[in-house]
């Protein structure tokens, strides 16, 4: 099976930074380091929470505290711009990035 780029460029750094294997004590450390992204699944459940919600048009703010109040995690600009992007591709209204 091949390994998708990403995955091999981590499994690199692991080997370069532990060549004789990762300590059980460095475990919880390294997990940390690597940035979740909302699944396909979390993005569509924070897009549903937002539109049961009434909350369209959707701003920054608003897909922000939806996701964390989703995944109880706090939320990343990456994750913010997927459900933005998902939400315009499906014809619902965003608020004006630019509003104040």
């Amino acid at each position: 099976m091949a390994v998708p780029a990403f995955l091999s460029s981590i499994l690199e750094w692991l080997r370069v930074g532990y060549p004789e294997g990762v300590p059980d004590a460095d475990y919880v450390p390294l997990l940390a380091l690597l940035a979740r992204r909302l699944s396909d699944d979390e993005v569509q459940s924070v897009m549903d929470a937002l539109i049961s919600g009434g909350q369209l048009p959707a701003d920054k703010a608003g897909i922000a505290v939806t996701i964390t109040k989703v995944t109880n995690e706090m939320p990343r600009d990456e994750d913010i711009s997927r459900v933005r992007s998902r939400l315009a591709s499906g014809g619902w209204p965003l608020a004006d990035p630019f509003a104040l």
